[in-house]
């Protein structure tokens, strides 16, 4: 015999149908309501109905979006996967966390990278960039407060100004007979016939004639 709950049986104990319905209605609304997990065999509209349910934009261009990892083609990851709005911001601050140190290191050593080569593209070659480098050390300490030099040295223009500073305090210029002198107008013509002055444009050389007319007529 079937024990039937007193909530659907009148006072003098027969079936009271019209609870039993009204129970059934609220069922079968719950039911209706209910989110199914989803598996490798589901529908589109199962998997999809889930993952609004859960937090799952129904754009890609509803995610969160993060100034350093920023990009289209990730966010649609994101969205293939089924990842919550929730769970990708946490994906950016892990990111963040644990590669903003290493990227800050590839920066430095990409922008040293580019630094050396503005400084040689400046001073002709590696050998000249060195040279120049020693002499504007040398002058940098001995005329220089130490940290207004590191300060300068710090960037190519910083490091170029320092030069051009050292120029214009020498007082003569170096020919190619490594002799030091005061040149005149007659013989800076004759050097800018070089090759290197108008074929090569051997930076060094070029500016041992400009400032040799700067003392000239300035």
């Amino acid at each position: 015999m079937v024990n039937i709950p007193e909530k659907f049986l009148n006072t003098d104990g027969t079936l009271n149908t019209d609870a039993l319905l009204k129970s059934y209605s609220e069922i079968e609304k719950k039911i209706g309501t209910m989110i199914s997990v989803p598996n490798k065999d589901s529908d589109s509209d199962t998997k999809a109905k889930f993952n609004r349910a859960i937090g799952v934009p129904e754009s890609a261009d509803d995610y969160p979006t993060n100034a350093m990892f920023d990009d289209d083609s990730l966010r649609e990851k994101f969205l293939e996967i089924g990842l919550t709005k929730s769970q990708v911001e946490k994906i950016y601050q892990i990111a963040e966390e644990f590669l903003t140190p290493i990227l800050s290191d590839l920066f430095n050593a990409q922008t040293e990278t580019n630094a050396i080569a503005e400084l040689k593209n400046f001073f002709g070659d590696d050998d000249k960039m060195r040279e120049a480098l020693r002499a504007i050390n040398t002058f940098g300490e001995k005329y220089l407060p130490k940290e207004a030099f590191n300060e300068l040295c710090s960037t190519p223009q910083g490091i170029r100004s320092i030069y051009a500073m050292m120029q214009s305090m020498e007082p003569s210029i170096q020919t190619d007979e490594t002799q030091s002198k005061n040149l005149t107008d007659s013989e800076l013509r004759r050097m800018m016939r070089d090759p290197k002055y108008w074929r090569d444009q051997d930076p060094e050389y070029v500016r041992q004639i400009e400032n040799g007319f700067k003392k000239l007529y300035s």
